[in-house]
């Protein structure tokens, strides 16, 4: 075991001698540490954490109570290949939350920096998350997720499996998120549609009052008409102001159109062809499901 200055380890921990462990780490009563693991300086596990083979922890986070890191993918195609966790700085994860590494080998689920990840959560198997996202209690993510930064999810959410969120969405309360979330919007309801834009979360991220405004202008195009998809982004191309988070928004609906069933990383979207919908999933009169 590789052990930088000041580790402090509780005598009832289990740390596996192959773990690498940096400068500061504190490893609580009971904990478990796997073979393979890495931590990184000044990280805190507090008691009856369990850190799996292959997990990687970055610097600075805190670990609490009973939660479970790097755990066996609740996938029918594992085989027992290595696969990762890997977490980046600090990071907040709380008690009892489980995420699991990767089904495939030499894949890896991935977290990012600074995100805050609240009691009972569970994030599935190759999920990769990005930074300052935020997920209330008892919120389930299934396998091949992709968050983009500073989302918020409220508590008890459900996500599908390959949905892809994008950045400063939020996600309401109890939620059941079956498709991909553009950027910069609110979903709620069972299933999640789009509400309103994220004024709020706009507003601390710093983007500026003109651009809000655009973007509440493509909402309504989007979201207050009865425009399909593609007749959706060509008026948003014609008629709003350009700006990055403009463009951005529209790329992520581009990507939308070619997916499946509103989900543009699912493995079962169409080749070839692209589908117009309706914002609700509905197909257009021009277009298929």
């Amino acid at each position: 075991m590789r052990k930088g200055g000041g580790v402090r380890i509780h005598p009832t921990a289990i740390v596996d001698p192959t773990a690498d462990l940096a400068a500061g780490v504190e490893i609580g009563p009971y904990c478990v540490i796997g073979p393979n693991v890495r931590i990184g300086e000044g990280t805190r596990l507090a008691s009856h954490a369990v850190i799996e083979p292959y997990t990687t922890i970055g610097r600075h986070s805190q670990i609490s109570h009973g939660a479970v890191l790097g755990g066996v993918p609740q996938d029918t195609k594992f085989r027992g290949e290595r696969s990762h966790l890997i977490i980046g700085d600090r990071n907040i994860i709380r008690e009892f939350v489980t995420i699991h590494r990767a089904t495939g080998e030499d894949t890896a689920t991935r977290i990012g920096d600074d995100n805050m990840i609240m009691a009972y959560c569970h994030i599935g198997h190759n999920c990769l998350l990005g930074s300052r996202i935020l997920m209330a209690n008892q919120m389930g993510m299934s396998g091949h997720c992709e968050v983009e930064d500073q989302v918020v999810f409220g508590g008890q959410v459900g996500i599908h499996q390959f949905v892809r969120i994008g950045k400063l969405a939020m996600i309401g309360g109890v939620s059941k998120v079956v498709q991909d979330v553009p950027p910069f919007m609110v979903v709620d309801g069972r299933p999640a549609g789009v509400i309103n834009i994220n004024v709020i979360g706009l507003r601390r991220a710093g983007i500026p009052p003109r651009v809000r405004s655009e973007l509440r202008q493509a909402f309504r195009l989007l979201y207050r008409s009865n425009l399909n998809l593609a007749q959706g982004i060509e008026a948003v191309c014609n008629e709003v102001e350009w700006s990055a988070e403009r463009d951005y928004l529209l790329e992520f609906l581009s990507k939308l159109r070619r997916g499946f069933a509103g989900r543009q990383r699912d493995p079962n979207r169409p080749r070839g062809r692209e589908r117009d919908l309706y914002l609700d999933g509905r197909p257009s009169p021009n277009g298929e499901l």
